[in-house]
Formats: C-alpha cells, sequence, structure tokens
C-alpha cells in the first residue's frame, strides 16, 4: 500500500518505521526541516518538507494515487483538513486523524474523516477495562457500517439477573453475540440462555442504541 504521514513528530517517526518494516510505501510530510532531515538520513527518502494541509504539497506527493493518509500532527485541526483534502480532493479511500481533543471526535467523523484516534479515549479504555465494575467497553468501531461492538458486564445487582434473553426488549439494531462466563466455556446466546451476574456479554450494535442496549442489560 502506498500510504502518506502528515506530520513526522514522536508519533509519526514510529508509525513510519512500523509501516516501511511491514513493507509498505511510506511518504511522511513534516513542517520542520530538522525532524525531516533526521528520517531521511535514518530511513532514506522516505520525508518530504511542506504543508499536509496544502493542496498543492499532496499534489507533489501523489496523493491521488495513495491508499490511505494519516494525519498524527499535534494539532487536531490541521489533521483534519489533511483528511478531508486527501478524501475529498484527491479521493483517497481511507483518511485516519489523530486527535488530541476526545470532543472533536464526532465532528471529525460527521466531516468525512474514515478513523478517529483519541489517546485520550483509548486510555479511558484500558482503565475502565481494568475495573471491576466496568459495565460498557468499546472493542471496535465499524465505522462505515455504522455499527459497533461493545462489552457489556452484568453488575451483581441487575435485575435482568435470572432473566432469559427473549424476555429483554432489546433494541432492534442490537444483537448479543457471545456471553463470557468466569470458569466456563464462551457462550453463543440463544432466546433461552439465561443472564447471570458477572456475565461479560459482546454485541454488536449501533452508536445512537448503546445507551438503550446498555439500560436494558443493566435492568435499572
Amino acid at each position: 500500500m502506498y500510504i502518506i504521514v502528515v506530520g513526522a513528530g514522536r508519533l509519526g517517526y514510529y508509525l513510519i518505521k512500523a509501516l516501511l518494516d511491514q513493507g509498505h510505501e511510506v511518504l511522511a510530510i513534516e513542517k520542520r526541516a530538522n525532524i525531516c532531515d533526521n528520517i531521511t538520513s535514518e530511513m532514506g527518502s522516505c520525508c518530504i518538507r511542506g504543508d499536509g494541509c496544502e493542496t498543492a504539497t499532496l499534489a507533489e506527493v501523489g496523493t491521488n494515487r495513495a491508499d490511505m493518509l494519516i494525519a498524527v500532527t499535534g494539532d487536531d485541526e490541521d489533521n483534519l483538513v489533511a483528511c478531508q483534502v486527501a478524501k475529498h480532493k484527491f479521493h483517497v479511500p481511507r483518511t485516519i486523524a489523530r486527535i488530541r481533543n476526545p470532543r472533536h471526535e464526532k465532528l471529525f467523523k460527521k466531516l468525512g474523516v474514515d478513523v478517529t484516534v483519541s489517546t485520550t479515549n483509548i486510555i479511558l479504555e484500558h482503565i475502565e477495562k481494568e475495573l471491576p465494575t466496568h459495565l460498557l467497553t468499546h472493542l471496535l468501531n465499524i465505522e462505515d457500517k455504522g455499527l459497533e461492538i461493545v462489552e457489556i458486564k452484568i453488575p451483581p445487582n441487575a435485575i435482568t439477573i435470572g432473566k432469559a434473553i427473549k424476555e429483554l426488549s432489546l433494541p432492534p439494531e442490537s444483537i448479543l453475540s457471545l456471553i463470557i462466563r468466569k470458569a466456563h466455556k464462551p457462550i453463543i446466546p440463544k432466546a433461552s440462555t439465561i443472564i447471570r451476574a458477572e456475565d461479560q456479554i459482546v454485541a454488536v450494535t449501533t452508536p445512537d442504541s448503546e445507551d438503550a442496549l446498555r439500560t436494558i442489560l443493566r435492568g435499572r
């Protein structure tokens, strides 16, 4: 794949190195001359000095043939603009943007960025995963289908405990796909499957139905 990386700071550096090691064709765009020179001297001619938000720069590096553009500068606005120009001007199939402020995530997705990566949210998800009382964890977002895979833990005091799945009024867009229980093999749930305390339920749902699904399974 031909991948363009906008921003070659610390994150960009390791990303470029990893992508090159995987055999991809990679070109980085970096405003700072010293950083661009360091990458070029270490990894070869894979970095040019320029502004990844500018149409002329993206045209120069052949963005029209890129399979993916990844914007990982330290500025959310620059990352958004780079992805938008790549998507709408050069028709790049896949764009990924780093987000420093998690509040920008919905805006980025609304404006057409395919994938957003928020370090803050990633850390929070790991913290929630480690807490014994965590109730919902996002496992995967399927952006192009408008779906997400989540894990919901049934608390000991949920009123759904002892009920069969067929008794629950699940949102129509939601499917329970797996139940994980301690000291048991994972269960593919059926209509007659009984909910137990501490069940970890993996479900496919939509962002709009997430809160309703969580409320129904928790039974509060």
